[in-house]
């Protein structure tokens, strides 16, 4: 465990064998991490999790296709696949209802999760969130489109961040090496084939669904990502009736690590606000 800290606990989700991590007491928030290429719920959240798990019960799964979860062989990659997953990670912790906060990638499933199964999910955070309509940018193409090298990943985080000195060659090599652990560039590269723009557009949550919400859902994001524009924020705040937006400058996709204590505050005090 120690040497690993990516591995943590397992519990079967919607048929999937799920590895996650787990810490602190009270009130449930499930962490759902990006897409980029050797992406793990410990990578993505690792800076969040200790700030979180003071208030909260916090739990951070990998999702299939991902970091350290079963990879069955005939599963499909799919919006419906992950949002089943993520129901049953609730249904097998016993969860009847739990905060959701999604990066990214994430923050798609998260959405589209909320807006099918809106008793389930309390309040939700969506971080550099896909879910609206945009056209594929090149940063995004290109992290989808990896192909495992240290100098590969090494272009891919002065993709992910606006701050250069967090894109060190030595994360370099601990991302390249997480892209080549057994099994997973091959679920990677088959988890979002040419045409990419397909996938963007499978990930969008229709605005009829948007304005159905009930949440209250917190929208933050990079005014400088590269990855996802900053434009699918300002749809996502203008088309769900009880959104907050922050946005913040010299940022880029990794905001949660770009402005760790910046964004560990405001998620604490939001999901802390009373529900009105």
């Amino acid at each position: 465990m120690s040497q690993r800290p990516e591995i943590g606990h397992s519990i079967v989700a919607h048929g999937i064998v799920t590895n996650y991590l787990q810490a602190g007491d009270g009130d449930p928030v499930v962490l759902v991490h990006g897409s980029g290429p050797g992406v793990s719920a410990y990578s993505n959240w690792r800076l969040t999790i200790p700030a979180l798990a003071e208030h909260y019960r916090v739990f951070a799964p990998d999702m299939v296709g991902f970091g350290f979860t079963e990879r069955p062989v005939d599963v499909e990659y799919s919006m419906n696949t992950w949002v089943n997953q993520l129901i049953g990670f609730l249904d097998a912790h016993g969860l009847e209802r739990a905060h959701l906060v999604g990066n990214s990638f994430g923050g798609g499933v998260a959405l589209r999760t909320a807006a099918h199964h809106p008793d389930r999910i309390g309040d939700l955070v969506l971080m550099g969130s896909v879910g609206a309509p945009f056209t594929l940018t090149p940063g995004l193409d290109d992290i989808w489109g990896y192909e495992p090298s240290v100098a590969a990943m090494r272009r891919l985080l002065d993709i992910f961040a606006f701050n250069k000195n967090i894109a060190t060659d030595e994360l370099a090599e601990l991302r390249y090496r997480a892209s080549i652990e057994p099994g997973v560039q091959e679920a990677f590269s088959a988890m979002f084939p040419s045409p990419r723009q397909t996938w963007v557009d499978a990930m969008v949550t229709p605005d009829a669904l948007l304005r159905t919400l009930e949440h209250r859902v917190l929208i933050v994001h990079g005014r400088e990502d590269a990855v996802i524009p900053v434009s699918c924020a300002h749809h996502l705040f203008s088309t769900i009736p009880n959104a907050q937006l922050h946005v913040f400058g010299k940022c880029g996709h990794w905001t949660q690590i770009e402005y760790t204590t910046e964004f560990n505050g405001l998620l604490t005090n939001f999901l802390s606000r009373t529900t009105n």
